[in-house]
């Protein structure tokens, strides 16, 4: 049930607003009641409103100005207005204030307000959500900070995977390379990483390709073999297992992300 601030110094319309909509029915809650501006902001930070419909005209402080010192919270708002100017609405945009409607109030047109404003909202939540997974599933940079101790094989595996992670790149050839057996070259890489050389190498292509996606460089397929998997069913699976979603889904997400910013 999303919760709703009335802001309207105008008694009798506040007290219509309160009474005369079928706030259950509209799955909202009225929490408070401001007669001002001022009273608005501090109802916004003590009440936390998920809707706020306001008034434009207000003593002390309008609606728009008490938006606009309120542009940090994060709420839907709906303005009320007896002026039909283009002044209003154009202030009222550029504080991303889609819904604006006229007095008298036309309680069939705040229904629908409150609709689109509710889906704003799970819009939102939606959006923060897969934020919050992105950041516990996806790869941080795993590379050791600069100047921190790693053994030499170590040291020389990281720029190998820096330099070629996009190649086949096989432990046993590595190791074949430097001399030492395909085993030691594993526990030195564990004990310096806490990652198995794999692991390791599967983690960079996905962050790389993570950043791909998120620039909309190349298509899918073309980011995956980019990083180093010529197979685009695996390096779906593999981009799946860290990051919780195909890369699909990452680049939609992304694409939405970057809309709502």
């Amino acid at each position: 049930m999303d919760k709703v601030l009335l802001v309207e110094d105008e008694d009798i319309i506040r007290r219509g607003l309160l009474y005369a909509v079928d706030w259950l029915k509209e799955d909202c809650v009225v929490v408070g009641e401001a007669m001002d501006g001022i009273d608005g902001l501090k109802k916004i930070d003590t009440l936390r409103p998920d809707i706020v419909i306001t008034d434009v005209k207000m003593p002390y402080l309008d609606g728009l100005g008490m938006l606009e010192q309120s542009r940090d919270r994060s709420y839907e708002a709906i303005i009320l207005s007896g002026y039909d100017e283009f002044s209003y609405a154009k202030r009222a945009i550029s504080l991303d204030v889609a819904e604006y409607l006229l007095k008298p109030v036309d309680f069939d047109a705040l229904h629908e307000s409150l609709v689109r404003a509710k889906e704003r909202l799970r819009r939102r939540a939606e959006t923060r959500r897969l934020a919050q997974e992105h950041a516990a599933s996806a790869p941080v940079e795993i590379f050791p900070s600069a100047g921190a101790p790693v053994g030499k094989y170590t040291g020389k595996l990281l720029r190998r995977i820096r330099a070629d992670y996009a190649e086949r790149l096989s432990l046993r050839d590595i190791a074949a390379e430097y001399g030492v057996s395909e085993t030691y070259l594993q526990k030195c890489f564990k004990q310096d990483t806490k990652y198995t050389f794999n692991d390791f190498l599967n983690r960079y292509r996905i962050l790389r390709a993570a950043e791909y996606l998120r620039a909309g460089d190349g298509r899918i397929y073309e980011i995956g073999a980019r990083v180093g998997f010529q197979d685009y069913k695996y390096f779906t699976l593999v981009f799946k297992k860290y990051m919780n979603c195909t890369p699909g889904q990452f680049r939609a997400r992304s694409e939405r992300d970057a809309a709502d910013e």
